[in-house]
This record gives structure tokens, C-alpha cells and sequence, in this order.
């Protein structure tokens, strides 16, 4: 068991509720995402996706768009990013780490050499937007075979027969896309969100994480009744843009998510 799976294993045993954060790795650069992963874990982050920079994020709003611009213009590659997870790992670290990004940097790498890398140096998942149900076999076999998990997406607009199968599918948790668009924080999330993720709790065997546009700590406490977990991913890119990856804002919004979340207990 990896330890996003013993993560959600051991938060349920406890009736506690997750947080995930999301920040694009190398935004604005490799050494600024190293610092800032094991500060967000210390804050309260329960699990942390790692993005992939790519040219062509078809999932993300501006926010995450820019972020990625910068860190590709800052030399960042898939390569680069498992190596700074190796030394994550090496000085400690050991928040589950997801890596989120999209198919074509694994392609280029090829896919059972990205999952043996990634094995090797302590990704316990992975998340990718553009691979739908009926392609994931492969890359969730080789994940599976590695002892990593693939983690699934459903959105509003999946029919229940199909979300039952992406539930079945999904390891680690699914996650489950709270509005039908791209990234980007929101003022306001749909008014059927809260009936949406209960019935995707009881169509999954896997914990239900909610995630795009969630973006402060009321929207995240009203969620996690809902859920298992609570993504937060543009709001954090955001904020680490405005310090330049420098300060305490990403920290101190980080803490005040998960005071949020985990003030909220499993029924």
C-alpha cells in the first residue's frame, strides 16, 4: 500500500477529512517547489499533486496556465520533476505525492519507464486528465504493478453507469470535478454540488475527492461534509505567484484550508 492509499485508509479509520493541494512544479522554480512541499505538509496538507508542466493544458484555466508557461520557461521537464521528488523523499518527505499532468510528457518518455522512474522515487500516484476510462488500462495495470494507483476523474455530466465504472477503476481516491469548465477559483459553487458528491460517494469503492474551483476555507468546509477530501489547486498557484514562491502566504493559506477541513468529521 503506497501512502496516498494508507492515507485515506487510515483518515477514514479516524473520521477525518482530507485536504490535497495542488501547485505546478517548478512555478517559478524547482527549487522554490522543494521548499515549499514539506512547509505545505507541515501546514496540513494531507496529500499534494505535483503538476506537470505542459504547453497545451486543456484541463486549466489562466491561472494554472501561467504557471505552467513559467515553469517550462524555468527549464522544467518531467525528468526534472522526478528527480526533485527523489530528493523530497531523500530529506524526509513523506506526504503522498500525486503527480497531475497530462499525457504527452508521458508518452515522450514512454510509459512503463515514466512508472518504474516514478516508483523508484517515491510517487505514490498519478493524475491525468486527457486519459479517459476506456484508455487507462495500461498505464493503471503498469501503476498497479508498481504498487502506485491511478487516480480516475469524473465530472457532473457522467452518466451513473459510467461513474460506477470509473469507481470501480480508480485507486487512491477519485476525483471527482466539481463544475463543468476548466481550473480556476469561483465565487460561488453549483447549489447541487453537495447531492452530486453523495451520490458519487455511493458509487464509488474509493474515498471522493472534490476539486476545481474551490478556493477559500468556507467553500472547503461546506464541501468536505460531502467528501473525503477537498482539492484546492488555483487558489494556491495564485498566491504562489504573488510571493514568487517567496514568504508565507502559500503557508498560511494552506493552514487556514486544512483548519477548515479537518474541522469537519466523517459521519
Amino acid at each position: 500500500m503506497n501512502r496516498l492509499e494508507r492515507h485515506f485508509q487510515q483518515a477514514r479509520a479516524s473520521n477525518r477529512k482530507s485536504l490535497v493541494v495542488y501547485l505546478c512544479a517548478g512555478d517559478p522554480d524547482l527549487a522554490a517547489t522543494e521548499r515549499l512541499v514539506p512547509a505545505l505538509a507541515e501546514a496540513g496538507a494531507d496529500v499534494i499533486e505535483l503538476g506537470v508542466p505542459f504547453s497545451d493544458p486543456l484541463a486549466d484555466g489562466p491561472t494554472i496556465q501561467r504557471a505552467a508557461e513559467r515553469a517550462l520557461r524555468s527549464g522544467t521537464t518531467l525528468s526534472g520533476i522526478l528527480d526533485l521528488v527523489a530528493r523530497l523523499r531523500r530529506q524526509g518527505c513523506e506526504v503522498p505525492l500525486a503527480l497531475m499532468g497530462y499525457m504527452n510528457p508521458i508518452v515522450r518518455m514512454g510509459p512503463e519507464p515514466f512508472v518504474a522512474r516514478a516508483a523508484e522515487v517515491g510517487v505514490d500516484g498519478f493524475i491525468v486528465p486527457d486519459l479517459p476510462l476506456e484508455e487507462a488500462g495500461a498505464l493503471g495495470d503498469a501503476a498497479a504493478a508498481k504498487g502506485l494507483s491511478l487516480v480516475l476523474l469524473a465530472a457532473p455530466t457522467t452518466p451513473p453507469e459510467r461513474l460506477r465504472a470509473i469507481g470501480e477503476r480508480t485507486r487512491g481516491f477519485l476525483y471527482f470535478v466539481s463544475i463543468t469548465g476548466v481550473t480556476g477559483a469561483r465565487a460561488a459553487l453549483p447549489a447541487d454540488l453537495p447531492a452530486r458528491l453523495d451520490a458519487v460517494r455511493a458509487a464509488s469503492r474509493a474515498p471522493v475527492a472534490v476539486g476545481f474551483g474551490i478556493s477559500t476555507p468556507e467553500q472547503a468546509r461546506a464541501l468536505a461534509e460531502h467528501a473525503d477530501a477537498v482539492v484546492v489547486g488555483s487558489a494556491l498557484v495564485a498566491e504562489i505567484a504573488r510571493s514568487g514562491g517567496r514568504g508565507e502566504g502559500p503557508v498560511e493559506l494552506v493552514r487556514s484550508l486544512a483548519e477548515a477541513v479537518h474541522s469537519v468529521r466523517a459521519s
